[in-house]
């Protein structure tokens, strides 16, 4: 097997003992993405020479016997609105073409204080705003490696193509509705969204000012990786508390043994507002995978106030975002500014009344998931909850808004209530596209839910690394 196809626990393994080299890890991620990154358009800028030299670094310190961290040599992309040291971080937009990041980004640093290695950032839509497909104005379309004719999905839709197709075993995207989750199903890979306040960040991206009080709840940085134990590295890395960030909570990382079997509440079609047959079986066939692995899994009518608490982050985020909407759509570029636009027609902003009333319902949806969970500590549920789309459907018109917003409607209400959860791949559907499911847990139970998404894949199988579909011709 190439070094390029294998996971991030065996590299880093295998760089720590000296049996490969960091070097010859990074050089074999570098072939790989000259041979498929043209096709799929997943990385947009290469750092080869600086990766080349953190992984002789690397075979240096372990040669002078010096401990590698858990990731040792391990390659990961960056979305380009997370910044790199000395790299510029365009968002994707020409306007930041020569945005050059003074530091890492604390999730960056994270990585690399544990071994890893940036080797490029990836593609996004342009400011993370023209859509759900990857698309940005700089960089083009990334495909998604199954079928140039679906969407790869976003916002995180460069790290979830290059982690399927190989060019890094990990990627690190942002979630606020779904941008590592979406992708992940869409790309056939795994991905966490963590609780809001597991992860460290610093969102002070472009000026001294923090962004406002939805944004700073709602982002949250996220791994996308081939396997659940590559997640469980990634977490590990990125868990904790950094002085740039308040919000940040010393949690532990493995939460007190829950009573057994554990209670996993299972729906299909939350809301009741439809679900793909192809989905509906992905959620079926990964509930069986659970009861064989002992858990207690239940059927439930539906999820606490779903519809509720899908308008409110709606309107809450589209409150939040209007005033400075007019300067910002300017940076888009043509056409860029459609997705939002058309958001804004279907949940228009508040007034302060009524922003205080929706910060007053956000704190009430929040409790009554809380019950919820403390009933079930794990729900199963789609990410999406039809197959992988046509790019840029969410653009087109005002039904084709609606309808992608409505399929990410379980990401959306989870990120609006800080749980966390993982994506994880259930098979492959019919048309030979992957399907994938999510499992959400209790606030700061992340190793619930990863443990729940390692039962599924001990059954159901990893389907990536894959080439792209034209390269198998």
């Amino acid at each position: 097997m190439p070094l390029w196809s294998k996971p991030a626990t065996e590299l880093a393994a295998a760089v720590r003992t000296g049996e490969v080299s960091a070097l010859d890890v990074v050089d074999s991620h570098l072939d790989r993405i000259a041979e498929v990154n043209p096709y799929l358009n997943a990385v947009t800028r290469l750092l080869a020479d600086r990766a080349r030299a953190a992984a002789r670094d690397t075979d240096r310190r372990r040669a002078a016997g010096e401990d590698l961290g858990p990731l040792a040599g391990v390659p990961f992309t960056v979305k380009e609105c997370t910044p790199i040291e000395g790299v510029p971080t365009t968002f994707g937009t020409p306007r930041f073409r020569d945005h050059v990041a003074p530091v890492d980004a604390v999730p960056v640093a994270r990585l690399r204080a544990a071994g890893a290695i940036p080797i490029g950032h990836s593609n996004l839509p342009t400011l993370i705003l023209a859509g759900m497909h990857t698309r940005s104005e700089l960089y083009g379309d990334t495909r998604n490696p199954w079928d140039p004719g679906r969407t790869p999905g976003g916002t995180s839709g460069g790290d979830g193509a290059a982690v399927a197709a190989g060019l890094a075993p990990l990627g690190l995207g942002n979630d606020s509705g779904g941008s590592v989750r979406i992708p992940a199903a869409f790309c056939g890979v795994a991905a966490l969204k963590p609780t809001t306040g597991r992860f460290p960040a610093d969102q002070r991206l472009i000026g001294p000012d923090d962004p406002g009080p939805a944004s700073q709840v709602l982002v949250t940085d996220g791994p996308l990786a081939r396997t659940v134990a590559d997640l469980r590295l990634a977490y590990e890395a990125l868990a904790g508390t950094d002085p740039r960030d308040p919000r940040a909570v010393p949690a532990p990382l493995y939460g007190e043994p829950l009573r057994q079997p554990l209670r996993v509440a299972v729906v299909a079609d939350p809301g009741g507002h439809g679900v793909h047959p192809t989905v509906r079986r992905a959620v079926e066939t990964a509930a069986d995978a659970l009861r064989d692995a002992g858990y207690e899994v239940r059927e439930v009518p539906d999820l606490p106030r779903l519809d509720e608490a899908y308008d409110t982050y709606h309107r809450l985020t589209v409150t939040e975002f209007a005033p400075s909407w007019p300067a910002v759509r300017q940076l888009l570029g043509e056409g860029g500014d459609r997705y939002i636009e058309l958001t804004m027609r279907s949940a228009p902003p508040a007034d302060a009344a009524g922003l205080i009333r929706l910060m007053s319902a956000w704190m009430n949806i929040r409790r009554s998931w809380t019950e919820f969970l403390h009933e079930y500590p794990l729900l199963l549920g789609p990410v999406f909850t039809e197959p992988p789309v046509e790019p840029g459907l969410e653009s087109r018109d005002q039904a084709g808004r609606d309808r992608v917003a409505m399929a990410m409607r379980l990401c959306s209400v989870t990120s609006f209530v800080g749980v966390p959860a993982v994506a994880v791949p259930t098979g492959l559907a019919e048309d030979g596209l992957p399907t994938g499911v999510q499992l959400i847990g209790r606030a700061f139970r992340e190793d619930l839910c990863l443990a729940a998404a390692q039962a599924v894949e001990d059954r159901l199988g990893v389907l990536t690394p894959i080439d792209p579909r034209p390269l198998r011709c």
